[in-house]
């Protein structure tokens, strides 16, 4: 508890269950004026941009910064029972898409009259993906199609940058909230590519799946139903590539590269 002692201090709060912890993060459900909330510790510099756009978010859409400095945040907790990874596991498939699309959506839509954080350039992240793709012949399509969209952008925007079913949280009244953004500037189409790549492998790899998910994301978000493919593709070779460089099983993610390449060639 050390590492959150300063915070415990500083900010009265009181620790409300055990501490956890991510590659990323030092994380302590606490009570802050008695209300249920969670410190949370970047430890990285991608978290701590991430943090930053929490705070410019404000509230909408987001969960509710309380408190901040440049290394923690406390945010409000979700509390509410439902779960979006629950319902798309239990035939709510659909319903659970649409939901996560109305968020991002808002998230897309925010404006603020504070100039946003500092953010990182969405090809940033894609080098990965060309780095592996140099080694990798599934991939290279991938990398291939990343690059163009990359090259011609359309309808750039602030975006979350890790969006899926786990981190559109249930918050009760305040209905349903991001968290754990990273905080990238780029295409709007990125921040919904991963919805189909989750909640498990046994949800995304079902058959016809990816194609039933693209034309509710399309619809819901007023996306091109071809080009939203693209960025399926791209973004699961990146996440294929990413699990390479961890060391961690790139199969699903590889999955879905095979599925939308399969779908793309066979568009007219």
């Amino acid at each position: 508890m050390d590492e959150f002692e300063k915070y415990l201090t500083g900010w009265a709060l009181t620790a409300d269950g055990e501490p956890f912890f991510t590659p990323s993060s030092k994380l302590l459900p606490v009570r802050y004026q008695h209300l249920p909330c969670m410190l949370k510790i970047a430890v990285s510099s991608e978290e701590r941009t991430g943090g930053q756009l929490m705070v410019w978010w404000n509230g909408d859409a987001a969960a509710r910064v309380l408190a901040h400095d440049d290394h923690a945040l406390l945010l409000e907790r979700a509390t509410g029972k439902n779960s979006l990874t629950t319902m798309a596991k239990n035939n709510q498939d659909d319903q659970a898409t649409t939901i996560i699309c109305a968020v991002v959506t808002k998230l897309h839509a925010h404006t603020n009259t504070c100039l946003p954080p500092p953010l990182v350039p969405l090809y940033h992240w894609f080098k990965t993906l060309d780095d592996a793709a140099q080694y990798n012949s599934v991939l290279r399509q991938a990398a291939i199609t990343a690059s163009k969209l990359l090259h011609s952008p359309e309808q750039n925007v602030i975006l979350h940058g890790d969006i899926h079913h786990a981190n559109i949280l249930d918050f009760g009244v305040r209905g349903w909230l991001a968290i754990d953004a990273k905080g990238l500037l780029g295409e709007r189409g990125f921040d919904f590519a991963n919805i189909v790549c989750n909640p498990d492998a046994a949800t995304a790899t079902k058959p016809s799946r990816l194609e039933q998910q693209i034309s509710i994301v399309a619809n819901a978000a007023n996306l091109d139903y071809h080009r939203l493919m693209k960025w399926i593709l791209a973004y699961a070779g990146l996440s294929a590539a990413w699990h390479f460089e961890d060391g961690t099983n790139p199969e699903l993610a590889l999955s879905i590269v095979r599925l939308a390449s399969s779908a793309l060639n066979m568009a007219p």
